[in-house]
């Protein structure tokens, strides 16, 4: 999920009791809630680089306690220096009532804020690897886009509300609550979890639809259902058979399936000597590690878009070798169940996020990598 899901999942896992147990808790749950995600870091070595480690090892159970333990010792650093700031600038100023550090309690909250943000990254399409390095299997959820707008008004109103309900108390005079806020948190990570339910059930209604319709002209060897944001019964669906894959749309509050296959398919492409040659660079090799559905086509002397024009030398043939992932090839704009705005599939895919290119030389030489028109160096 994006950072603004995950920082204020944190919050509410704060505020939903673990506050009462220590002070900073709230502050080390919000912080370890997005703390997987400093892998971007990776991304300064370049686009194949950070692709390559990104939902990598801070996105597994056994850096969790790790993880944990970093954000703790963050929480302690700034503990320490609010505690100097307080007694060299403000020394008569007493806090009455001290929440006392409870440091086991600190890095609980830490811990489960980090577990927090492994589940919800199981959520979209992306997927993570938890048991990494003991596996190298991805799993993904599919119910929800990677930015849910459904769920923001449930973390923000459990944050703010209490607090604009504690301004009222003190416009009458009514004796401060310590603490407040646990019901309205447990109440916002409660409506997340109803609606992951609710979307999982129209999943695989969605699936059960896809599958009674047989859009394909032969068996489908597998099927995946990939989610729109706000809309729980809006899917887009992928088909794989032996010799091709076709994309459809499916709504189930109407059960209604639209797939048309002179638009919505593409024939699986023949190898060549370049897509070969592809595979083995660095790039194929992440890509191919991390993509659940693939696509490696020849596209022949084709730019990089965004880039300008290479400038190889003129006795030499070159080609493009491009890496796609069908789970990212539809627009989730798209409101009509016409396809993906009657756009051909293949069109579709050139210009999907996560779209990887190579230049092949001669069909045996790769000359560039790029991926989203960022070249790794």
């Amino acid at each position: 999920m994006e950072p603004v899901t995950h920082f204020l999942t944190g919050a509410c896992i704060g505020r939903a009791g673990l506050n009462r147990r220590t002070a900073y808790a709230t502050l080390a749950a919000t912080l370890a809630a997005e703390a997987p995600d400093l892998d971007v870091v990776w991304s300064l070595g370049g686009p194949v680089v950070g692709l390559e480690h990104h939902r990598g090892i801070t996105h597994t159970f056994i850096a969790a306690p790790v993880v944990a333990l970093v954000v703790t010792g963050f929480v302690w650093c700034v503990a320490k220096l609010a505690a100097w700031i307080r007694d060299h600038f403000f020394p008569r100023r007493r806090i009455r009532d001290p929440q006392p550090i409870r440091w086991l309690w600190v890095w609980l909250s830490a811990f489960i804020a980090d577990l927090s943000h492994l589940l919800l990254d199981w959520t979209n399409n992306y997927g993570i690897r938890p048991f990494f390095p003991f596996s190298a299997r991805w799993y993904e959820g599919d119910l929800v886009f990677i930015a849910e707008p459904v769920i923001w008004p449930l973390l923000v109103a459990a944050l703010i509300f209490p607090a604009l309900l504690g301004l009222a108390d003190r416009e009458v005079g009514a004796r401060r609550t310590k603490f407040r806020g646990r019901g309205w948190a447990i109440a916002a990570l409660t409506g997340m979890v109803i609606l992951w339910c609710w979307r999982w059930v129209e999943h695989e209604r969605a699936r059960n639809l896809l599958e009674a319709a047989q859009v394909t002209p032969t068996p489908a060897l597998r099927v995946a259902l990939e989610p729109y944001p706000i809309n729980p019964w809006r899917w887009h669906g992928i088909l794989e058979t032996e010799t091709s894959w076709q994309t459809a749309e499916i709504d189930t509050r109407t059960g209604a399936v639209a797939s048309d296959p002179r638009i919505d398919s593409l024939l699986k492409p023949q190898n060549t000597a370049a897509t070969l040659t592809a595979r083995r660079t660095r790039l194929g090799q992440v890509y191919l590690d991390w993509s659940t559905w693939p696509v490696v086509r020849d596209v022949g002397e084709h730019t990089v878009p965004g880039t300008p024009a290479p400038d190889f030398p003129p006795l030499r043939s070159w080609t493009t070798v491009e890496f796609s992932d069908l789970r990212f090839a539809y627009s989730f704009l798209n409101t009509s169940m016409a396809g993906s705005s009657n756009q051909q599939l293949d069109s579709v895919l050139a210009h999907s996020p996560l779209t990887g290119w190579v230049y092949v030389l001669d069909g045996r030489e790769a000359a560039a990598e790029f991926i989203d028109g960022r070249e790794q160096k």
